[in-house]
């Protein structure tokens, strides 16, 4: 597996993970800038566990699993990623929020785009 795709594929892992883990128990320092955020954009509170957490946490785990020998589970969850941040900066779009998570967001997508584009079970190998 070439370095650029399991370097970009931690610091995706390492990201989402903490992303999710920080949603889901609402951490404080996070929940500062995160709650208003999430009033503007018209999302409820209820669902830093499910589906914000759990989606960002259960990604991570996908790319984990196809770093460890799983990739088509590893393409599946850096597609997953690429969906979900798609819709989370919609989602503030849609309302002209152009607040911190906004801009972070767009860091996100890129890291996910930059997994998937890397991934090798979508490189064309005429020798297989």
């Amino acid at each position: 597996m070439p370095t650029a795709c399991v370097i970009t594929a931690l610091v995706t892992i390492a990201a989402n993970a903490f992303s999710g883990f920080a949603a889901m128990t609402r951490l404080k320092p996070i929940m500062r800038s995160l709650g208003p955020a999430l009033h503007r954009a018209g999302v409820p509170e209820s669902w830093l566990v499910w589906p914000i957490g759990a989606l960002k946490a259960l990604g991570a785990l996908g790319l984990a699993l196809g770093l460890l020998g799983v990739p088509l589970i590893g393409t599946a969850a850096a597609a997953g990623l690429v969906l979900y941040f798609v819709c989370a900066l919609y989602t503030h779009l849609r309302v002209s929020d152009f607040s911190p998570q906004f801009y972070l967001g767009t860091v996100f997508l890129a890291l996910a785009v930059a997994t998937l584009a890397l991934d090798p079970a979508l490189t064309l190998d005429p020798t297989r």
